[in-house]
């Protein structure tokens, strides 16, 4: 039994979308600067696709003929940058938002995650001083 055509409109369809979003669109090829400083983009894709046919019945021909197929299909892409992950050798990871107008509560927590993640590890890099240095001063003075 051969193939329905509307499962090879899907077919050619989904192909089409995967020549168009992959990995790399994504998470971009990094760039790597003179100094040493690798810069990676991020994006965020959204994609939608839809597909529909009916089998109907020719007019002109015999009852006893295969029934006629019409489709259609389509897909949209939209791709928008979101940040830079930046990889340098004298000041560490940081990432760097793209200041985008932010449409909804969950796009502006997003862009709010880099700078919490930021103040996180400050902290906890802070404590971990704090507690080498009292761990030091102890030691020092059971002697």
């Amino acid at each position: 039994m051969s193939e329905h055509p509307i499962g090879t409109l899907m077919t050619e369809t989904m192909a089409k979308i995967k020549e168009m979003v992959d990995v790399d669109t994504i998470i971009g090829t990094p760039i790597t600067t003179p100094d040493g400083t690798t810069v990676i983009p991020v994006s965020k894709v959204t994609f939608g696709f839809a597909s529909g046919g009916s089998d109907f019945a020719p007019k002109h021909t015999a009852s006893t003929a295969p029934l006629a197929f019409g489709g259609g299909g389509g897909a949209g892409v939209t791709v928008v940058p979101v940040c830079f992950l930046i990889l340098s050798p004298t000041e560490g990871t940081q990432i760097l938002g793209v200041n985008a107008q932010a449409s909804t509560t969950v796009d502006r927590l997003v862009e709010m995650i880099p700078g919490a993640l930021n103040k996180v590890s400050s902290f906890v890099e802070g404590r971990k001083g704090n507690l080498d240095a009292q761990t030091e001063e102890d030691g020092q003075t059971n002697e």
